[in-house]
């Protein structure tokens, strides 16, 4: 898997101050996307274990309100192998850190039978408090107050450890800092 970008310190991928990763590869290649440059899968950089360990060190850091996985696409077959290993670290290393993550897929995509469901996909979401789904229509863009988190009306703001363990969709609509 290749990554396009580390933010050591965003305040824009999430609430609190965050270390975010962007992977590289995405087949959804949104009109309007802000990071095209990334729908290449050998875009940027070769993640690797040396990588893995610069993001730990940057998540020790006690002002690092948790890490935020986005891209290109995380859930493409090809990055989902990776991107589990490392939300598996840093949920193991960082318990009290939260994370959060983009896709342009609809959270039906990723579970059981969705076309983007693989033997990864589960786990990952295991290590997901909140995921932002749905891909970005420029139509339907709003960067406003009223849309925080996401880029375009159709896209949800996802409670997603509520919403598996409720098997019911439940948003989240104010974000502390802490979630």
């Amino acid at each position: 898997m290749y990554y396009s970008k580390i933010y050591k310190t965003s305040i824009l991928d999430g609430p609190g101050c965050r270390v975010s990763l962007y992977v590289s590869g995405c087949r959804n290649k949104c009109e309007g996307c802000h990071n095209p440059e990334s729908w290449n899968f050998k875009f940027g950089k070769k993640f690797d274990k040396k990588t893995l360990d610069y993001i730990l060190k940057l998540l020790e850091r006690p002002y690092i309100a948790g890490f935020t996985l986005c891209g290109g696409e995380v859930f493409e077959e090809e990055n989902q192998k990776i991107c589990y290993k490392i939300l598996k670290k840093i949920k193991k290393k960082f318990p009290d850190k939260n994370i959060w993550c983009w896709t342009g897929y609809q959270l039906d995509d990723l579970l059981k039978k969705g076309k983007k469901h693989t033997i990864y996909t589960n786990k990952m979401l295991s290590y997901i408090d909140v995921l932002v789904d749905g891909p970005f229509i420029l139509s339907k863009r709003d960067i406003s107050d009223n849309n925080r988190w996401r880029g375009s009306t159709n896209q949800r703001v996802i409670n997603l450890k509520a919403t598996l363990l409720n098997k019911k969709l439940i948003l989240v609509d104010n974000i502390p800092n802490n979630i």
